[in-house]
C-alpha cells in the first residue's frame, strides 16, 4: 500500500499539469523572419538554471526570470535551431517576461528571435529542444493571413515549410487528425488526474450498464462546458475549477471507499463533475489555440479524442480487474478499497498543491 502511494505521488507530481503550452510562430516577410517563442517562464528558467548545475532560486518574480533568461542567452541558443535549406542561421534574441495573470497560471515568457532570410532560400525547418511536450508551430508569410500549423513532437525537428510560394492552408481531414490525437494525448499518457477520476467510476461496479451510464453523464456534462467555454459563452478562473477538478477525483474515489454498491445519486454527481472537467479542457485548448478557419473541425475532434482516450482506460480496467476479478470475494478488499485509496489521497494532495499555488 506504501508503495503503490509513493508511486501514484511521483506520479502525481509529474503530471498535475498535463499539457505542454509553448507555441511557436514564424512569420516571414520578404527578405526577414520574425519567429515567437510563447512558454512557460520559471518551467524554462528551471531547466536553464539546471543546465548550468544550478537549483532556480525559491522565489523568482517576472524580472528576476526575465533576468535569468537573458543571463543563460548562449545556454539556450544551443537548443534552437532556424534553418533555411538545412543551413542553420544565428537570430537576434529578445526576452519578455509577463507575471502570471492569477494564483494559478505561471508567468509567460514570449521570446523573439529575428534576422535575414538568406538570399535564395527555399525551405526552413525549426527545433525546440527547451521541451519534451508537443506544442503548435505556425507559420505564414506576412502577406498572407492563411497560416498552416504543425504539432511538434519535443525536440523533433519540424517538417520543411516551402519559402517560394505562400504557405498553403492545412486541410480539415489534416486539422481533424491533429486534434484527434491531442484530445487522446491529453487523456493518455498526459491526462493523469483525468485517468483516475474515469477509474474511480469503474471501480464501485463491474456491471458494464453502470459504468456506461456514469461515463455518458460525464461525457454529455464535459462537452457542454468545453462547447460553451470555447464559444466564450461561460468561463470560470482556472485557481477554482483546478482544485475543483482534484475534490471531483477525491470525492469519487472516498465514496469508493464507504459504499459497495452504486447509488442512484452518482450519475447525478458524475455529471456535475464532468461540467468541471469539461472546463479543464477547454483551459488546455485555450492556451493551445484552435485554428479559425476549422474552429468546429478541431474541437470536435478534440472532444472525440477525449473521449476515445477515456474508452481506452476504461478498457483496460475492464481486462486488468475487471473481467477476471469483479465477482471475487476478495476484489473490494484487494482491489477496489486499496486502489480508491490511493487515488484519494493523489487527489488531496493535488487539492493542497492548487490551492496553496
Amino acid at each position: 500500500m506504501r508503495f503503490l502511494f509513493l508511486a501514484a505521488l511521483c506520479a502525481a507530481q509529474a503530471w498535475s499539469h498535463e499539457i505542454g503550452t509553448s507555441r511557436v510562430a514564424a512569420v516571414f516577410h520578404a527578405n526577414t523572419y520574425n519567429v515567437e517563442i510563447v512558454t512557460d517562464a520559471t518551467a524554462l528558467a528551471e531547466k536553464l538554471e539546471a543546465a548550468a548545475g544550478r537549483e532556480l532560486p525559491a522565489t523568482t518574480d517576472a524580472s528576476r526570470l526575465h533576468a535569468l533568461l537573458t543571463q543563460h542567452d548562449e545556454s539556450f541558443r544551443r537548443r534552437v535551431r532556424l534553418a533555411f535549406d538545412d543551413a542553420a542561421v544565428t537570430p537576434s534574441i529578445s526576452y519578455s517576461v509577463a507575471p502570471p495573470m492569477d494564483a494559478t497560471s505561471a508567468a509567460a515568457a514570449t521570446i523573439r528571435l529575428t534576422g535575414d532570410v538568406p538570399a535564395g532560400a527555399r525551405q526552413f525547418t525549426w527545433q525546440f529542444g527547451w521541451t519534451f511536450a508537443s506544442y503548435a508551430l505556425t507559420v505564414r508569410h506576412a502577406a498572407d493571413p492563411n497560416a498552416t500549423t504543425q504539432w511538434v513532437e519535443g525536440r523533433d525537428v519540424s517538417k520543411p515549410f516551402a519559402l517560394a510560394s505562400p504557405v498553403t492552408a492545412t486541410s480539415r481531414l489534416q486539422i481533424a487528425r491533429q486534434y484527434l490525437l491531442l484530445g487522446f494525448t491529453h487523456i493518455l499518457p498526459l491526462g493523469f488526474d483525468h485517468v483516475l477520476f474515469v477509474v474511480g467510476i469503474c471501480l464501485l461496479t463491474s456491471r458494464a450498464r453502470s459504468i456506461l451510464a456514469q461515463v455518458t453523464a460525464f461525457t454529455i456534462a464535459h462537452s457542454i462546458t468545453l462547447g460553451l467555454s470555447m464559444y466564450g459563452l461561460v468561463s470560470a478562473p482556472a485557481r477554482i475549477v483546478e482544485p475543483m477538478i482534484a475534490i471531483s477525483i477525491a470525492y469519487v474515489a472516498i465514496e469508493n471507499i464507504f459504499l459497495s454498491e452504486l447509488k442512484s445519486w452518482r450519475i447525478a454527481l458524475v455529471f456535475a463533475f464532468g461540467l468541471l472537467h469539461g472546463m479543464g479542457f477547454a483551459g488546455v485548448l485555450q492556451e493551445l489555440g484552435l485554428p479559425r478557419q476549422e474552429f468546429l473541425t478541431a474541437l470536435l475532434t478534440f472532444n472525440l479524442g477525449v473521449e476515445a482516450g477515456q474508452l481506452t482506460v476504461i478498457g483496460l480496467v475492464f481486462l486488468l480487474v475487471g473481467w477476471h476479478c469483479a465477482n471475487q470475494t476478495w476484489y473490494r478488499r484487494r482491489v477496489v478499497v486499496p486502489a480508491s485509496a490511493v487515488i484519494a489521497l493523489t487527489a488531496v494532495y493535488w487539492t493542497i498543491e492548487r490551492i496553496a499555488a
